[in-house]
């Protein structure tokens, strides 16, 4: 079984599922609950769900919020990092998931900045490594993240990278975050993000344009699919899994678990897509963006 080692952020997600249009100003009925959260705790998570391995190495205080999120890692049988943070807090993001399921979230890094090179465990029990571009994109901890993906690169281990929001990387110049690319074997991302990153209004071209940096793109595309390509083949489209959306946070993470097992398992491309699109489908039909402690694909 592939071992994963998962870079980035771990949170408490605070999630307000509304019903009805928001009354701004006023008091809007919700059903309201917690969950763990941040992107490489939600890939650390459903890669157990998918049969590998993984250990999330990420700052979590020694705070109530992170006892509820230690004790839902131990549960899944994700192993961590305990790393001294010092008195912050533990990340905390506020989810609003409106009455067509979309989500819209409000996040307080908390204790989740800072990792460096220091914080990297050894590399000799893992075949791969994920990492959030919410990490890098994090100017504290960026000089870390980036250090540790040389030596990630230099042990042969392949990276997996998602880079997170538009909205996040508006603030890093677009040749610098394509810098980071050239440096990892697989980029996940969406649609609205490859075209971002590739300045092509055309997502046929902004795969073309990135295959050029990256040697695999898979473009996650919600409830339309998925459109991925590896470097010299012909790009491959897969629809959606049906059904019932009823919280759409953690479905890219989701994803990403999905592919990343599936590929370390030595499934091939198509295979691979399809195995991410199955926990894709999973996530988006409960509450949160982890899974629930018996689910099974």
């Amino acid at each position: 079984m592939s071992k994963i080692l998962c870079i980035g952020e771990v949170n408490l997600d605070v999630v307000a599922i509304i019903s009805s249009d928001i009354n701004y100003g006023s008091d809007t009925a919700a059903k309201v609950s917690t969950h763990g959260g941040g992107a490489g705790g939600n890939v650390a998570a459903w890669l157990r769900i998918a049969g590998a391995q993984s250990h999330m190495l990420a700052r979590i205080g020694q705070d109530a919020a992170g006892f509820a999120v230690r004790s839902e890692f131990d549960r899944l049988g994700v192993t961590y990092s305990e790393i001294d943070v010092h008195g912050a807090p533990t990340g905390i993001v506020v989810v609003i998931v409106d009455k067509d399921g979309e989500r819209s979230m409000f996040p307080d890094n908390g204790a989740n900045s800072g990792l460096t090179l220091a914080d990297l465990p050894e590399l000799d029990s893992f075949n791969a490594a994920y990492i959030s571009g919410y990490a890098l994109l994090d100017p504290k901890s960026r000089p870390g993240i980036l250090q540790m993906i040389g030596k990630i690169k230099a042990a042969g281990l392949k990276i997996y990278l998602d880079p997170a929001t538009v909205g996040g990387m508006a603030g890093v110049p677009i040749a610098e975050i394509r810098a980071w690319i050239n440096q990892v074997h697989c980029l996940l991302l969406n649609e609205d993000e490859a075209k971002y990153l590739s300045s092509s209004t055309d997502l046929d071209l902004a795969i073309a344009d990135l295959l050029q940096i990256c040697p695999i793109i898979v473009v996650k595309r919600g409830s339309n699919g998925v459109i991925a390509a590896n470097r010299g083949s012909e790009a491959i489209l897969l629809p959606a899994i049906s059904a019932q959306v009823i919280d759409t946070t953690g479905a890219g993470d989701s994803f990403a678990a999905g592919f990343i097992a599936a590929d370390q398992a030595g499934l091939d491309f198509t295979q691979s897509l399809g195995a991410a699109l199955t926990i894709a489908a999973k996530c988006v039909a409960i509450v949160g963006a982890r899974p629930a402690l018996d689910a099974q694909v």
